[in-house]
This record gives C-alpha cells, structure tokens and sequence, in this order.
C-alpha cells in the first residue's frame, strides 16, 4: 500500500473507532472524556438548528464550521458534500434544497456511511445519498453539481492538490464551492508528524496561502477567505479535547495521548491554527 493510502487507513480507522465505540458517562482511563458532537456549537451550529436533526447526527459531528449556513444554497440545487461523516450538513442542505434538489455526501468509511443512512433515514429525507468513495477520486459525474461542501475533512487528505481538481471537475461551470476547514500558520515537526494528532485534523493542516494557491491552480476564481475563527486557549482546549480524544482514542487507552502531550499541543499551536471558511467558483463557460 502507498504512503497515502496507509494515512487514508488510518484516518478512516479513526473515524469508524470515532463513530461506533460508546464512551462511558465517566470517561475511561481514569480520565474524564468530551462528549462525543462537543465541538458542535463551536463550529458554529445553533441549538434550533441541531434540535431539527436527528440526535445521532449532531452527537457524531466532528466538523470545524458550518458551511451550508453561510453558503448559498438555493432549492433545487445539487449540493456535493466531501467527507460528509454521519450526515450533519447532508440533513440541513437537504432541507435546504427541498424536493427538487438532491444532496450527495463521500465518505470513505462505511460505518461513517452506515450512520449517515441511519440519520437520513430518522429524517425522513428522500433527496439524500451517500457514495463510498475518496475524496481524491470523486464518484461523481463531471460539471453534475452546483455546491460542494465541505467540513473538517480535507486537511486529513494526503493528496490535497488531488482534491483541488476533483472539486473542479463535479461542480458545473458556474458553480460554487465553500468549505470549512482547519488552517495553520506553522506546526513543529513533532506535531506534523504524530498520527494521533493528523486523524485530529491538526497535523495534516496547510496554510491559508497553500490552500488559496491550490484551488487557484486547479482552476477556480474568485477563490478567498470569507471567515475567520482562530481559536484562543479555551477554545482550541475544546476543539482539541473533542477531536484528539474522541476521534482516536475512543476508549482505546493504549494509544491514547497523555495529558501533558496535550497541554504541549495547546502551548505549541495556540494563535497558529483557525478555522477557515474558503469559497470558490468555477469560472462559467
């Protein structure tokens, strides 16, 4: 197997631990856990918002914003969404483009996609689908979508520019892209090159200027930065404790990071990573 496709592995072992190994209400290891979604309002879900979705979807989100929020989408619409997890932004871009439209979610990791078929079932969604696939090799026709999405995903890619092209190629000529994503100033190596902390959304993270770079040279205009949250001591704490211990440990205490490895994460990343919301669009024929 390739270098890339062991990090695809990993990172989709990761996420199938992530979504299928029950936490215990005190934590294990001798440690109290994150809730499994406590990310959530950080990334920018309401409360209304999360209450309209089946409870699974929002307990399994693991994103870093809120992409069909601030896209957008209008009803009929086809909407693509990369690495669409347990569904989260399936079910409100669904809602979204009502019954004339349809949603498209990738995943590459079936229990990931199990889940997501369970909360669009819950949700009664018939404009909803969800395709095995990688997002560096979309099963997906070309110049077939209007939107692509994304949240918290492509920064675990090991082929970014891959993906670049890819979100070039599905969306028709006209068509818009807006993802969520993690962004980085500059990491230590030792960060760069923990696999508990690239399944974490954090070492496998580029800088703002590389992933404009790369869209620009897959092809897209009008590529920029519409938001920014970077996130302070409290916050990152948050968004680390969630995605570190609950996306690769799940209760696995062999490989889990100690305390102080954590607080070195905090002390050496705080003020250096964010959250970016990136747009784009395909330039019209």
């Amino acid at each position: 197997m390739s270098k890339e496709g062991d990090v695809r592995k990993e990172v989709s072992r990761a996420y199938a631990r992530a979504v299928t190994t029950p936490i215990p209400r005190n934590g294990c290891c001798g440690k109290s856990l994150t809730t499994k979604g406590a990310a959530a309002s950080l990334a920018g879900y309401t409360s209304e918002g999360l209450k309209s979705l089946p409870a699974e979807a929002a307990l399994n989100a693991f994103g870093c914003g809120n992409p069909v929020a601030f896209g957008e989408i209008q009803e009929g619409d086809v909407v693509l969404d990369l690495g669409s997890g347990a569904g989260i932004d399936l079910l409100l871009a669904a809602k979204k483009v009502g019954p004339n439209g349809r949603v498209i979610g990738i995943d590459m990791t079936d229990e990931m996609i199990a889940k997501a078929e369970e909360n669009i079932r819950a949700a009664g969604l018939g404009n909803v689908e969800v395709r095995k696939g990688i997002i560096e090799d979309l099963p997906v026709e070309d110049a077939s979508v209007d939107w692509v999405i994304s949240n918290c995903v492509i920064n675990l890619s090991p082929e970014k520019p891959k993906v670049f092209s890819e979100i070039a190629r599905v969306l028709k000529p006209g068509g818009q892209m807006l993802i969520s994503d993690i962004v980085v100033k500059e990491l230590p190596d030792w960060i760069r090159q923990s696999a508990e902390l690239y399944a974490s959304c954090i070492a496998g993270a580029i800088s703002e200027e590389e992933y404009l770079r790369g869209l620009q040279a897959a092809g897209m205009n009008d590529v920029e930065v519409r938001d920014r949250l970077v996130y302070d001591a409290s916050q990152l704490s948050v968004f680390v404790d969630s995605e570190i211990e609950n996306v690769k440990t799940a209760c696995c205490c062999s490989t889990a990071l100690d305390s102080d490895t954590v607080k070195r994460v905090l002390n050496d990343v705080t003020g250096k990573i964010w959250s970016a919301m990136i747009y784009g669009r395909k330039p019209p024929v």
